[in-house]
């Protein structure tokens, strides 16, 4: 075993012969300026350009990384590497690893991730596409500030420093560009102690197209932050047509209204219906990704929800499902009994679509109720035998 050092300068590389020397070269003379004992360390993704030789020859220290994506290299180095920091960073030339001192001053006052900010430091003429700079970035940061309260302004800089241990407790798993905002939204999450340096951001020294597709990660990386915040995808939603829902059915069930010169009969009564019957089941998906989130370790512990949980039980589920159910059958029956007092003859839509439509939505909560009951107890259950193969 190599001993230990207090940091390791981390570089994911998939063919950048072009850049890697000038990279290392710059990362060795920072350690050997500031006499931070450290190694420079080469997550190699598979390159086909002798960048593994390149890199050796340059001092610094390969670890093979088979599963594609930058992602993967990024946490097959970070478990690979010695030091008890870890400062990432680009192959390209479009950091510079000759000055890590904010990195490495913040990092031994104890903060636990240190992310550069290029929006504060400075980018170069020609350094960052414009689609990226006035749409991406700020974008996909602003949303990630809102959903989880972040104080990062840079969500995607990939200069960013790090205590190994800390972030190894994260469990990071994604494979892509989206790792840059998993890692940002977990240190988040977990409450890790998290700021900001400013840094400079430089024109790829590249000739080749970079790997980033701007669409296709993008929208990667907006997925990855919904997928986080089931809150902002189904429970705020799911809330908002559920109320509105029942409040138009609540004005509707006694007959028609006009508002503006216009008449609200059964045709937006159904429509309201529906309203209720899909934002009641985006709020049970809230509740099924927060159980499910809360297991797997996504998302921190919840007191007050945990305790919600725990009184609903499948039985208590099954009997609010059996008086929906009740409900439902109930004013069904009604409905038939209307329908027999004309001798099963023609009824007027109007008075009876009043009848049939909360029947129906009744039944329908029923069986949802039933049905996410039955499936919160399966999110419950926990496996205690090893997958087949362990």
């Amino acid at each position: 075993m190599a001993e230990p050092c207090e940091l390791t300068i981390l570089m994911p590389c998939l063919n950048e012969a072009e850049t890697l020397a000038i990279c290392i070269d710059k990362a060795r003379a920072y350690l050997l300026r500031s006499g931070v004992d450290g190694e420079v360390l080469i997550a190699d993704n598979g390159s086909t350009d002798g960048s593994q030789a390149i890199a050796e020859a340059h001092g610094a220290r390969v670890v093979p990384i088979a599963e594609r994506g930058y992602g993967s290299a990024l946490r097959g180095g970070i478990k690979a590497a010695r030091g008890r920091f870890v400062i990432m960073g680009d192959s390209d030339d479009s950091y510079d690893f000759s000055a890590l001192d904010p990195f490495v001053a913040r990092l031994r006052d104890g903060w636990q991730l240190v992310m550069g900010n290029r929006f504060q430091g400075g980018i170069k003429p020609n350094a960052m596409p414009p689609l990226h700079r006035y749409l991406g970035n700020p974008v996909l940061t602003g949303i990630g500030r809102l959903l989880f309260r972040s104080p990062c302004g840079d969500f995607h800089c990939g200069l960013r420093g790090f205590d190994r241990a800390a972030i190894l407790s994260l469990d990071l798993q994604t494979q892509g560009m989206e790792f840059a905002s998993e890692m940002v939204i977990k240190a988040t999450v977990s409450r890790l102690r998290l700021t900001e340096v400013p840094t400079t951001l430089s024109p790829d020294g590249r000739s080749r197209p970079p790997h980033l597709r701007s669409w296709r990660d993008g929208w990667r990386h907006l997925r990855f932050l919904l997928l986080f915040s089931p809150r902002w995808l189904f429970l705020y939603p799911g809330v908002a047509a559920l109320v509105a829902g029942l409040a138009v059915m609540a004005c509707l069930l006694p007959g028609p209204k006009s508002l503006f010169g216009a008449t609200f009969d059964i045709h937006t009564l159904l429509y309201a219906s529906l309203a209720v019957s899909v934002g009641y089941q985006s709020v049970l998906f809230w509740v099924f990704a927060k159980v499910y989130g809360m297991r797997e370790g996504i998302v921190p512990p919840d007191p007050w929800f945990r305790g919600i949980i725990d009184v609903a039980t499948l039985e208590r589920g099954l009997i609010a499902a059996l008086v929906l159910l009740i409900m439902g059958i109930g004013i069904g029956v009604r409905a038939v009994s209307a329908w027999d007092a004309v001798g099963y003859g023609g009824l007027s839509p109007s008075s009876m679509m009043r009848l049939v439509i909360p029947s129906a939505l009744a039944i329908l909560l029923a069986f949802q109720t039933g049905y996410g009951t039955f499936f919160l107890s399966v999110l419950e259950i926990r496996a205690t035998r090893a997958p087949p193969g362990e």
